[in-house]
């Protein structure tokens, strides 16, 4: 089953919960992005290959502390394993590649928008916000628009919207490359106007 579609995410991630109390009773809590989180969240309905990871979280039901996700905890990675070889699904079916946007930093406010969702006792997953989302597909969609570009559409920017994730977009990547790749999504997007207003 190399697909997670919208009513697998939550029979995966409930697995996993339950995977996770075999190893370790302790609570683990992971910030998702991407395709899962826009279905869950009702923004995008499509398929999706896997969960994306941008960063482990730690919250007191006030606030959320988002972590640098680096490598997943061993009893982690061998829960996600587990749950694969159950629903045969691919082993990086949970993927914390996205993770390297953290280096740069996640977009202001980041922390705030997220919304949450229990899965069992031993899991809680922070799904990213709409605005969050929008960044994050607007930074794809320069380099690779497929289906990126797709769900950027989807989600009905403003243009307040993409100046927010613009400015966003030019610190994780300030190249020149990078900006014609912006101005190229700008235009097709129509609001090559607001990209102008931010900086070099």
């Amino acid at each position: 089953m190399p697909i997670v579609a919208g009513r697998d995410i939550d029979e995966l991630l409930t697995a996993l919960s339950q995977e996770l109390g075999l190893r370790d009773p302790a609570l683990i809590e992971l910030c998702v992005i991407g395709g899962a989180a826009l279905g869950v969240l009702g923004l995008v309905s499509r398929p999706t290959r896997d969960i994306d990871v941008v960063a482990m979280a730690q919250s007191d039901g006030t606030r959320v502390q988002v972590m640098s996700v680096g490598s997943l905890p061993a009893h982690v990675a061998e829960a996600v394993e587990a749950v694969s070889t159950q629903f045969g699904v691919e082993v990086d079916w949970l993927n914390y590649g996205p993770a390297s946007l953290i280096d740069w930093g996640l977009p202001e406010g980041f922390e705030s928008r997220l919304g949450a969702k229990r899965y069992g006792e031993f899991l809680l997953i922070h799904y990213a916000g709409r605005l969050d989302q929008v960044c994050f597909k607007t930074y794809a969609a320069a380099d690779v628009a497929g289906r990126h570009l797709t769900d950027l559409i989807a989600l009905t920017p403003s243009a307040s919207d993409m100046g927010f994730a613009f400015r966003w977009a030019v610190v994780q990547d300030p190249s020149a490359a990078f900006r014609s790749q912006l101005e190229g999504l700008a235009d097709y997007m129509e609001v090559r106007d607001v990209l102008d207003l931010v900086p070099r």
